[in-house]
């Protein structure tokens, strides 16, 4: 991977301090450059758990990707730069249950022996390092907490109507590429899987959110939405002009 080919694509330099700050810069502006997308899931498109398949696809071709693509990406050029880190897989919730287990990665990074949770392929979320201290962080996405469960198990929440709701649960044991195996495939083949169900692409703006799911884009800017349909050959219009994407 070309290290500083990423940097280029998400506008940060590379002669920093390997402090909270720059890793916050570096979270932010992967978010706001780099979309979370399923486009090849919904093609039968094989996603195959390589960092040189997603830096082919990512950096030369300006594509995003989902968890594993962007999450698995991310962690590497975090390790390039210095930062000591490592993949965790998670289990979503969902407001009927929970979807498969340990289907979600995310990663740790240690920052002066404390891990943060650091996420950049779970679309609307938060878009700073979380320390699993339980202090609670904001932005323009909410107000977000991790909560210890205990033996290693901890929980990502979101404050929503004035109450604490978990977005997913997670383990700090490292985890390879390798052990998202089972669910990279599930979550690209399964009907049970959310991602099969239609195109979706959705990328953080400064003031709130652009998503695209199906034919229906939802814009959110400071707790306000609006939404409307395209057609096909507009969708692929927008794809190009909001996402940088070419299909």
């Amino acid at each position: 991977m070309d290290a500083q080919k990423y940097l280029k694509r998400i506008e940060v330099s590379a002669e920093r301090n390997l402090d909270l700050e720059y890793l916050k810069e570096l979270q932010s502006s992967h978010m706001h450059k780099i979309p979370f997308e399923n486009l090849d899931v919904t093609r039968k498109i094989p996603i195959q758990l390589d960092t040189d398949a997603f830096s082919e696809k990512i950096l030369e071709r300006s594509r995003g990707g989902f968890c594993y693509e962007l999450n698995g990406l991310f962690q590497h050029l975090l390790s390039e730069l210095g930062f000591q880190s490592h993949l965790i897989s998670c289990t979503v919730k969902k407001p009927d249950g929970w979807v498969r287990e340990d289907s979600h990665a995310a990663i740790l990074v240690f920052l002066n022996q404390i891990p943060y949770l650091v996420d950049v392929g779970f679309g609307d979320s938060v878009r700073q390092p979380l320390p699993l201290t339980g202090e609670e962080k904001t932005d323009v996405s909410g107000s977000y907490r991790i909560r210890d469960s205990g033996k290693g198990i901890y929980d990502l929440q979101r404050l929503e109507d004035g109450e604490w709701r978990i977005l997913y649960r997670f383990s700090d044991k490292r985890k390879q590429l390798d052990d998202f195996y089972d669910a990279c495939l599930f979550n690209q083949t399964s009907p049970e899987s959310h991602f099969t169900h239609g195109d979706l692409a959705t990328i953080a703006t400064k003031k709130g959110r652009v998503t695209l799911s199906g034919l229906t884009v939802t814009k959110s800017e400071e707790g306000t939405k609006e939404k409307y349909e395209l057609t096909e050959e507009e969708k692929k219009e927008f794809l190009c002009e909001q996402f940088k994407i070419k299909l």
